[in-house]
């Protein structure tokens, strides 16, 4: 069930309805059946996979609350402890291998055995892969560490905990919860907030606007481009390659909000995922701001167990770059991902060893590193790295992001972008004036958030009439450029693949 389809606007109010007249102690129950009901609708079966890491982390809980508490000695208690995490990994971790890697995995065996001239038949495995399961099997491991920790107790109910895992809001696409936000607030019965339901319908038009009229009219002329690479070398690939850093956050990002206005409308907070990303004058910061949720995960459970900066400045980046690889593996199963995530981390590497002659430069320059004129040259430094890492993220293949490169470097067409060539067939010139404007009221947006004003805050502080004439014409904007429009279908978010 897409969040921009008919039936998830039929689905949502009528599980926030139910939600608010049940009792009280109906409530989870109502939402846990409603979270499987909504994964179920993409397959069925695929539920009993969701159910297998919510048993196996629960037991997990319960098994590392036990062996602490257990008589004995401190080391046998720890390593107990220790093996019961290694258990809740091993397992958890098999299962998104099979269904997402097996097959990359058995053709990179065949591969490197063919280069030394070893013949290698393997099997492929017809696995349709289950939506979302990177997602919620990163959530429920953070669980397990977060217990092991003695950051939090077990959760002692099932049906609670089961809640945590599956929670429908952002359980196919995120952000990726930590227990110590989410769970406590799925023990409460919230009860119905006008505040809550304002806020939480204002987040979601914007949601919708960022996906169905920026990110999806994107997508046609980016589709196009890629999808006839030859015909359109060049300025027009270099374009596409921008315009899709442009999409692939607009989708994501309207993913993350519609899911943070949809557990608003049921009294839950859900952590920002995205925080004005491409307002990020470096690399290393650009990555603190943008899918947080998820850099934060690797922080948290890879790189500091790793050692992170503890171990010396080496150590440290080798580190970085492990981090941004499986990263990158986590993104999918494909070596495109896997360049991408190793080039985002070796661009912080090299901008860190280079920050010392970047200092010594701008001593001796007299240059002001905090001004508005620098940052107005490392704003689009940064977006451009970011974009250009995308080249391998948006292809198919390593090899088919080296011919867009070249294709982008060797082919010089830059009067495309005056004489209207860039009015092709399958994209509707009338909406780039819109589009224009539109992606400027984005960046208006997260310059807004990036200074601390709440924009959504301010429109709701304000008198009826101009709420309810917000409402309106965002709910305008949204049909009549996102859902009427030329070209409209109910697309995937790219990051349900994944």
């Amino acid at each position: 069930m897409l969040f921009n389809s008919g039936k998830y606007v039929i689905f949502l109010p009528i599980v926030v309805l139910l939600y608010y007249l049940i009792p009280a102690k109906a409530k989870k129950y109502w939402l846990l059946a409603a979270s499987y009901y909504f994964y179920m609708s993409w397959n069925a079966k695929y539920a009993l996979l969701i159910l297998a890491s919510t048993l196996i982390t629960w037991l997990s809980g319960l098994g590392l609350e036990r062996s602490e508490n257990a008589p004995g000695e401190k080391s046998v208690r720890e390593t107990r402890k220790k093996w019961i995490v290694a258990l809740s990994f091993v397992s958890n971790l098999g299962i998104l291998f099979f269904f997402k890697y097996s097959n990359f995995a058995l053709a990179t065996l065949q591969s490197a055995l063919a280069r030394l001239h070893i013949t290698l038949n393997v099997p492929t495995f017809d696995i349709i892969l289950p939506v979302g399961i990177s997602f919620y099997t990163f959530q429920a491991l953070s669980y397990t560490m977060d217990v092991y920790r003695g950051q939090i107790g077990a959760e002692r109910d099932f049906f609670t905990y089961a809640l945590f895992v599956s929670f429908f809001p952002q359980l196919v696409a995120g952000p990726i919860e930590r227990s110590g936000n989410l769970l406590g607030q799925l023990k409460v019965a919230h009860r119905f907030d006008f505040d809550n339901l304002r806020e939480g319908l204002l987040l979601i038009l914007w949601g919708f606007f960022l996906k169905l009229v920026i990110a999806d009219r994107l997508a046609i002329y980016i589709n196009t481009v890629y999808g006839a690479r030859y015909l359109y070398p060049g300025c027009y690939l270099a374009l596409a390659a921008v315009l899709f850093a442009f999409q692939i956050y607009c989708d994501f990002y309207g993913y993350s909000t519609i899911a943070m206005g949809s557990a608003k409308l049921l009294g839950v907070e859900l952590m920002e995922n995205f925080r004005s990303p491409f307002l990020s004058s470096t690399v290393a910061e650009f990555w603190r701001n943008w899918h947080v949720s998820l850099t934060s995960w690797f922080k948290d459970y890879l790189y500091i167990p790793l050692g992170g900066s503890r171990k010396g400045k080496l150590r440290k980046q080798i580190n970085r770059m492990i981090v941004f690889l499986v990263s990158g593996l986590w993104h999918g199963a494909n070596m495109t991902f896997v360049v991408w995530g190793g080039l985002n981390g070796l661009f912080q590497v090299i901008g860190e060893l280079l920050m010392p002659l970047r200092l010594k430069l701008s001593e001796l320059l007299h240059i002001d590193r905090q001004s508005l004129g620098v940052k107005l040259v490392q704003i689009p430094v940064t977006f451009l790295l970011f974009a250009f890492s995308l080249i391998f993220f948006r292809s198919d293949t390593v090899g088919e992001a080296l011919a867009v490169i070249s294709s982008i470097i060797h082919v010089r067409n830059p009067w495309i972008l005056f004489d209207g060539s860039l009015m092709l067939h399958d994209y509707d010139g009338a909406m780039v004036l819109p589009m224009t404007f539109f992606m400027g009221a984005l960046l208006f947006s997260d310059i807004c958030k990036q200074r601390g004003i709440a924009v959504r805050k301010i429109i709701l502080r304000q008198d009826a009439w101009f709420r309810w004439l917000v409402f309106a014409l965002s709910t305008a904007i949204v049909l009549l450029f996102g859902v009427w429009g030329p070209g409209f279908s109910e697309a995937n978010f790219i990051y349900f693949q994944f």
